[in-house]
């Protein structure tokens, strides 16, 4: 490296710095006040502002390379995603702020989870903040307003598969109605596939959450051979030419064993690849005083799953030639870079983007690969 390069590379690194400490130090200590702590009210304010945000023309490449890093680009599964590090299902479930992420320097955005019908998810509160041990736990069950819905927003905005119209690949996650009884959990996911596949420039199907009752079965031998099967041939025939990428997200709580079978059964099926990890039924991560939420249902995300997600990804590379996205306790541009190491070719953050703002984002946009 010359010494202008080494220059700019230092000179980067101090933006990074700085943008992580003005988050730390004097905006996330105001959000998490807000509502008297509620997180949901205090994400749900969020997401709106920054859907207002998305609505006002600005030249989002400038700004993304100059503020928020160059990012370098990489295709997978017939994509091309102008960035490496994704928004992750969940935090923007209805896609309201959709039009916002390119400009905060994310190469691509998973939406969702959305399902067939609109759903208001588990009572509240559902969503705990563990701040001591950096994670997040969530009961919310896919609320959510309906696969219909997001597909009439983005359709709003001008999205189509491939176009790009909002600056980057659009992912979608799509999940089971929790009124459908799984028996009819097939039809139920194909409803939503037929309503978003020629919006999304990918679809994950979500089987993995631990906050539906009986989803995480579909993960389980014939049941998930009977889905992907079906999911794969649908999309090939609504675009016989060219059907959209399916994926599938994967519970980081699985054996090695079930998670080979996941594999094998992907595979036959010709799924695209794999998302690894959703959030996790363990609570050995909880430090301090998060201990008194051990007790709390749902599934945990952020720094206590850092380790085991990664171990995931590294499975699957071993065992599998699909590829994944990697997603679970991604915190810092370190464990981004750990996470590519360990086989990833895209990472996706939720958490990490809660604490620690879009620092996180340029810091891993500046990775050199």
């Amino acid at each position: 490296m010359s010494a202008g390069e080494q220059a700019r590379a230092t000179g980067s690194e101090l933006v990074t710095r700085g943008l992580l400490a003005g988050y730390q130090q004097v905006v996330r200590p105001g959000l998490f006040r807000a509502h008297g702590g509620d997180a949901e009210a205090i994400h749900e304010d969020l997401i709106r502002a920054l859907g207002v945000a998305g609505s006002v023309p600005v030249p989002v490449a400038r700004l993304s390379a100059s503020a928020l890093g160059r990012r370098q680009g990489t295709t997978l599964a017939g994509i091309r995603f102008p960035g490496r590090v994704g928004v992750a299902a969940g935090l923007d479930k209805n896609g309201v702020a959709a039009r916002a992420w390119a400009g905060l320097g994310f190469g691509f955005a998973e939406l969702g989870t959305v399902t067939a019908q609109a759903q208001p998810g588990n009572p509240r509160p559902r969503l705990f903040r563990a701040k001591e041990s950096g994670g997040i736990i969530n009961r919310m069950g896919f609320n959510n307003e309906g696969a219909q819905t997001l597909a009439d927003r983005l359709a709003g905005w001008g999205v189509e598969r491939g176009n790009q119209a909002l600056g980057i690949p659009v992912g979608i996650s799509i999940g089971k109605t929790k009124v459908t009884p799984l028996d009819g959990a097939v039809e139920d996911y194909l409803t939503s596939l037929r309503l978003l596949a020629d919006k999304a420039d990918y679809l994950a199907i979500n089987i993995s959450s631990p906050n539906t009752p009986g989803l995480r079965s579909l993960q389980d031998g014939e049941a998930l051979r009977e889905l992907t099967r079906a999911l794969v041939v649908e999309a090939a025939v609504l675009n016989p030419g060219n059907p959209v990428p399916i994926f599938v997200k994967v519970a980081p709580d699985l054996t090695w064993e079930a998670l080979d079978e996941v594999l094998q059964t992907c595979e036959e099926a010709g799924i695209s690849g794999l998302i690894a990890t959703n959030t996790t039924l363990a609570r050995e991560g909880l430090r301090g005083s998060d201990a008194r939420l051990a007790t709390e249902a749902g599934g945990l995300s952020g720094a206590p799953l850092t380790v085991r997600s990664r171990e995931m990804v590294a499975r699957i590379v071993q065992q599998s030639s699909l590829p994944v996205m990697g997603v679970g306790g991604i915190m810092t541009p370190a464990d981004a870079q750990a996470m590519f190491d360990a086989g990833a070719q895209l990472v996706q953050v939720y958490t990490g983007f809660i604490y620690n703002g879009p620092a996180l984002v340029r810091g891993i946009n500046q990775l050199h690969r």
